[in-house]
């Protein structure tokens, strides 16, 4: 047997000789997850040497030039999630977005099989296991998909428990680096730059935490009024809740550690928390996390699955959205045809808390947003054209924002109209009225 040690020196390159294998007119992909730093910076370096290079960026998370105007020759993008940093490149029609609830979440011969992936893993344990660091999602699927994978070994990822790992014989080139600092345009995973949860978000928060009960099992969705419920201090009463879900938003971790969530009520998975990633909490979560036998990140073609969420009973989805209509009809993803976002698991969740014996799914936000036109409601008599549909009416199950709780299952499209209204904004509610009358109404 071939000392994996030696093998994997024999792996070792540098950035600029891994890189050069790429040739013009391939599929190049970077594994779901934060872009390697030293491996993207050697590609953004071929700018005008490279032709036609058709690159798959999953989750934006760092700004390596390629967004921007002039690079169209060089490499074709691919997004699967509208973040900030390329939501005028999307706008603009230079670049194409990728619709899937993940990028890779598609049955063998139908998901793309890159020439080249390229992703971030740990440096080999004593056994030659590279960790995949703080999120799975669909990478292990990705390494057997592609023809060649290139990994940036970073010794200061995490490892954790679950199925986050692989040998490094499966690599075929590795290039060893250590972040140094942030590459510019880097930010959260949602590219957000925040102050912290405000009065709207503290009262969202004491409505959500009114309906869970102790023993629920929890999913919180990044982004919006959801991803503030762990900070705010509403679940530190609660006893015995669950742990399943696709991200694990900051504050999770230290409700874990105070034993708020100790997931035992949970029918699989009993006594472990489930993510399939666990980034985006303080370093001292983050340390806490690492190495923890209580938590275990899986696949997300597991842990997304709506037949092992319902598995589960008193699962409780709570995600955020960008408007939703008078019949329940929830946009998470656009406003018209303009991509704002990404579907991510928001659907499967909604699915697999409808399945769940005592399940609830809630949608929560701020009852207006601002725009260059002025204040508007985000509850509306009707979408505007073109607006995708994140998840449909027939899913819709509570509406939360600053104004109370509307509860839409089983109600009649006029009984939803009546709720929606209650919850929206006051300045809004005479005209979501009118409309509701000549819509609904005879």
């Amino acid at each position: 047997m071939v000392d994996w040690q030696e093998e994997y020196k024999k792996k070792l390159v540098s950035a600029e000789e891994a890189i050069s294998i790429i040739k013009s007119e391939q599929r190049v992909a970077f594994a779901y997850g934060a872009e390697p730093q030293a491996l993207g910076l050697a590609l953004c370096s071929r700018l005008g040497d490279l032709e036609n290079v058709r690159l798959v960026v999953p989750a934006p998370g760092r700004d390596f030039g390629w967004y921007d105007p002039g690079w169209e020759m060089s490499f074709q993008i691919e997004v699967g999630f509208i973040l900030p940093m390329v939501r005028n490149m999307i706008e603009e029609r230079r670049g194409d977005y990728i619709i899937s609830g993940l990028v890779w979440a598609q049955p063998p011969g139908v998901r793309p099989n890159p020439d080249v992936l390229l992703m971030q893993l740990s440096t080999p344990d004593d056994h030659g296991f590279c960790g995949f660091g703080n999120s799975l999602w669909d990478k292990k699927e990705a390494v057997r998909d592609a023809k060649m994978v290139i990994a940036e070994a970073n010794p200061r990822l995490i490892r954790t428990y679950g199925d986050n790992f692989i040998h490094m014989s499966e690599i075929d080139y590795f290039v060893e680096h250590i972040p140094t600092g942030k590459t510019p345009g880097a930010t959260d995973i949602l590219g957000r730059k925040s102050t912290g949860p405000g009065e709207v978000e503290k009262t969202i928060a004491e409505s959500i935490a009114s309906i869970i009960n102790d023993g629920d099992c929890l999913e919180i969705g990044v982004g919006g009024a959801a991803e503030w419920l762990p900070l705010i201090g509403v679940l530190d009463n609660k006893h015995d809740l669950g742990w399943h879900s696709e991200n694990t938003p900051r504050g999770i971790a230290t409700l874990m550690r105070n034993g708020v969530i100790n997931s035992k009520r949970k029918q699989i998975k009993t006594g472990i928390h489930v993510a399939t990633a666990v980034g985006g909490g303080t370093r001292e979560e983050m340390d806490w996390i690492a190495n923890n036998p209580l938590i275990e990140v899986h696949s997300s073609f597991w842990v997304l699955n709506p037949a092992v969420i319902c598995q589960n009973d008193n699962v409780v989805a709570i995600n955020s959205c960008l408007s939703i209509d008078l019949t329940g009809q929830i946009a998470s993803e656009s406003l018209g045809p303009t991509m704002l976002s990404g579907t991510g698991g928001q659907l499967t969740f909604a699915i697999g808390a409808a399945l769940s014996k005592g399940g609830r799914n809630i949608t929560c936000c701020r009852s207006t947003a601002k725009t260059k036109e002025g204040t508007i409601s985000r509850i509306v008599p009707q979408l505007p054209v073109g607006t995708i549909i994140t998840v449909p009416r027939v899913l819709a199950d509570m509406v939360i924002t600053e104004y109370g709780i509307a509860r839409l299952r089983g109600k009649t499209q006029r009984e939803r109209v009546e709720e929606l209204i209650a919850v929206a904004h006051p300045d809004f509610r005479a005209e979501l009225r009118k409309e509701a009358q000549r819509l609904y109404w005879p």
